[in-house]
C-alpha cells in the first residue's frame, strides 16, 4: 500500500508503515471479492431499471422463517444501549468537538454523505478522530481580522469518553475509492484503494484498543449495503481485523443504513450475515428516494415521483419501508434508528427556527411512536426536540426492542407502491424542478470546496439529497414528465435554468459553480445515468 497523494498535517501520525500494511493486509484478502460484489450490484440495478421487480428471495426463506437467532445488539457494547438521539456530521476537528460536546447520545462520525473526500479530509478526519478518543483535540478557528485578534478556541469538555456521545464510524461506501493510496495486489496489478477499507482500517488500527480501555468499543455504520453479500463481506472484514489487532471476535458493532431498495427486501438476511457484529438498522430515507430514483429510472410514469419537497415519510410506499424496518429490527433484537430530517434551526431568523423545531418535532414523534429506539438530528439545537419525543415513549427506559410490532404486515406490494407517494395528492412543479437544479448545484460547488455537509435554504444537504435532485431532473426528463401547469420537462428547459442559476448567483473567487454545473450537466442532463454522482466527480477533480 502506497502513500501517492501528497503530504497534508496528520500524514506522520496516521499513514504509518503499521497502518498501511494492515490496509494491504485488507485489501489482499477482501479487494477482489469487493470487485465482484460491485459488479453484481451493477447488474441488479440494471435488470430493475429493464423491468425486473426485486422482491424477498427464495433461497434465503429458511433464515426468515427461523425465529431462534437474535443478533448481539447492544449486549457487551458499551454506549449503544440508548441511542434515543444521534448526531450526525463529518470529522473535521471544529465538528467533531461540537458534536461530542453536543449532548447526544450518539454522534455519527461521518467520513461518507456528510464529507468532502479531498485528501485532506481523509487524512484530518482520522487524526482529530484519533485525538478526541484521547481526550486530546482542541481547535482554533482563523481569524477574522487578518490576523489581529485570534480565532475563536474550541476544546472537549471532558476527557473521559464515557461521558461523551458514543462515536459511531460511517466509512465510504464499497463503491467508493480512494486515489490517494495505490493498492499492488498479489498478482502485481496497481489501484487506486477502497474507501471503505481505508476509512474503516485507519479508524480501527489506530482506535481500537484505545476505545475499550476507555470503556466504549469501535462502532460502525455500514453504508449504501445492497444484499446480505454485501453484509457478509463486511462480517469477513471485522472478523480478519479483529484477529489481526488481537481483539475478541464481537468486539466490533455495526448498524446498517438501509437506504436501498435491493437491500430493503434484505434487511433479516443482513441482520443475519452481521448477527455477531450487528447493533441494528437505521432507515436511511434520502439515499432510500435516491435509490427507488435509481432502480426505476426507465420503468415510466408510475414509477416517477412528485416534487422532492412533497415526499414525505407518510407517503404508504415509505412508511411501509420504515415499519417493516422497526419489525424486523426488533424480532431480532437489534435497534431501530430513525433518519434525519432536513431542517434546520436558523438562529438568525426565529420564524425559520420555529419551522424546523415544529417540523423535526412531528417527525421524531412519529419515528417514537413507530417503535423507533432513536433517531438523528443533524444540529446540537434539535437535540432537546427530538429528545423530547423519545423521552415521552421511552420513560426511564434505554430503548423500545421489546416492542414487537406484529401487527405490521408489509410485502413486496406495498415496497414497491411508488405511485402511492402522487396518490396522496403530491404534484410536479416548476418550482420543484428549478429547486432541484439550484440544490443539486450548489451542494455539488460546496462539496468540491472540501464542505460535504451544507446548509442551503434552511436544510442540511449533503450527497445523499444532492443525489435526489440530480437523478429526479434525469427522470423527469427521460419519462417525459409534464409539471402541473402542462410544462414538459426537456433536457433543454432544464439547460437555460441552469444558465440562469448561474447567470443569478452571486460568484466569488474559488466558488466552483463552474465546475459544478459541467458535473451536473453530466449527471442529470446526460444521455447516460452515472450510478452516483460523486464517483465521476472525484475522478475528475480529487
Amino acid at each position: 500500500m502506497d502513500v501517492v497523494g501528497p503530504t497534508v498535517p496528520g500524514s506522520e501520525e496516521i499513514l504509518t508503515p503499521a497502518a498501511l500494511e494492515f490496509l494491504a493486509l485488507l485489501h489482499d484478502q477482501f479487494a477482489d471479492a469487493r470487485t465482484e460484489l460491485l459488479l453484481t450490484r451493477q447488474r441488479r440495478t440494471r435488470e430493475i431499471a429493464d423491468g425486473a421487480d426485486p422482491d424477498f428471495l427464495p433461497v434465503t426463506r429458511p433464515v426468515r422463517d427461523d425465529p431462534s437467532w437474535r443478533v448481539a445488539g447492544a449486549s457487551g457494547a458499551p454506549g449503544l444501549s440508548d441511542r434515543r438521539v444521534e448526531i450526525t456530521g463529518p470529522t473535521d476537528p471544529k465538528m467533531t468537538i461540537n458534536a461530542l460536546n453536543s449532548g447526544a447520545k450518539v454522534w455519527l462520525a461521518d467520513a461518507e454523505d456528510a464529507s468532502s473526500p479531498t485528501w485532506a479530509n481523509v487524512v484530518g478526519g482520522q487524526r482529530a478522530l484519533r485525538s478526541a478518543i484521547r481526550g486530546e483535540l482542541t481547535y482554533e478557528a482563523p481569524s477574522s481580522d487578518g490576523g489581529r485578534t485570534p480565532g475563536k478556541r474550541y476544546a472537549l469538555r471532558t476527557a473521559e469518553l464515557t461521558e461523551m456521545p458514543t462515536i459511531v464510524f460511517r466509512p465510504r461506501g464499497w463503491h467508493l475509492f480512494e486515489s490517494h493510496l495505490a493498492y499492488t495486489g498479489t498478482d502485481g496489478s496497481t489501484q487506486p484503494a477502497s474507501g471503505s477499507l481505508v476509512d474503516f482500517g485507519l479508524y480501527l488500527f489506530h482506535n481500537a484498543h484505545e476505545l475499550v480501555g476507555r470503556g466504549r468499543g469501535p462502532y460502525f455504520y455500514l453504508p449504501k449495503l445492497e444484499g446480505h453479500r454485501e453484509a457478509r463481506l463486511w462480517n469477513e472484514v471485522f472478523e480478519l481485523a479483529q484477529e489481526a489487532l488481537g481483539i475478541p471476535r464481537g468486539t466490533i458493532r455495526a448498524t446498517v443504513l438501509i437506504e436501498t431498495l435491493p437491500a430493503a427486501f434484505e434487511m433479516e438476511e443482513i441482520l443475519y450475515e452481521l448477527r455477531d457484529h450487528c447493533a441494528g438498522l437505521n432507515a436511511g430515507r434520502w439515499d432510500y428516494l435516491f435509490s427507488v430514483i435509481k432502480c426505476f429510472r426507465n420503468r415510466g410514469d408510475s414509477y416517477v415521483l412528485p416534487d422532492r419537497a412533497q415526499v414525505t415519510m407518510t407517503a404508504p410506499f415509505m412508511r411501509a419501508y420504515t415499519e417493516l424496518l422497526v419489525a424486523t429490527c426488533h424480532r431480532r433484537g437489534a435497534h431501530a434508528i430513525g433518519g434525519m430530517s432536513a431542517f434546520i434551526p436558523d438562529r438568525r431568523s426565529p420564524e425559520v427556527t420555529e419551522q424546523a423545531f415544529a417540523k423535526v418535532r412531528a417527525d421524531k414523534e412519529r419515528e417514537a411512536g413507530d417503535g423507533f429506539d432513536g433517531s438523528w438530528v443533524a444540529h446540537p439545537d434539535l437535540i432537546p426536540v427530538a429528545r423530547e419525543a423519545f423521552d415521552a415513549v421511552l420513560g426511564e427506559r434505554e430503548n423500545q426492542v421489546g416492542r414487537l410490532r406484529d401487527d405490521v404486515t408489509v410485502g413486496q406490494a406495498e415496497l414497491l407502491d411508488v405511485a402511492s407517494a402522487r396518490r396522496e395528492g403530491a404534484t410536479i412543479t416548476g418550482a420543484g424542478l428549478r429547486t432541484d437544479i439550484s440544490v443539486g448545484v450548489r451542494y455539488i460547488a460546496s462539496w468540491l470546496r472540501g464542505t460535504g455537509a451544507a446548509a442551503l435554504d434552511s436544510l442540511m444537504e449533503d450527497a445523499a439529497t444532492a443525489e435526489i435532485s440530480r437523478s429526479q431532473v434525469w427522470q423527469w426528463i427521460h419519462c417525459g414528465t409534464v409539471t402541473d401547469d402542462g410544462v414538459a420537462v426537456t433536457g433543454a428547459l432544464c439547460e437555460s435554468m441552469l444558465r440562469e442559476l448561474l447567470r443569478s448567483t452571486p460568484r466569488t473567487a474559488g466558488d466552483r459553480l463552474d465546475d459544478a454545473a459541467a458535473i451536473f450537466r453530466e449527471v442529470a442532463l446526460g444521455d447516460e445515468f452515472p450510478p452516483f454522482l460523486t464517483t465521476s466527480a472525484y475522478a475528475r477533480y480529487f
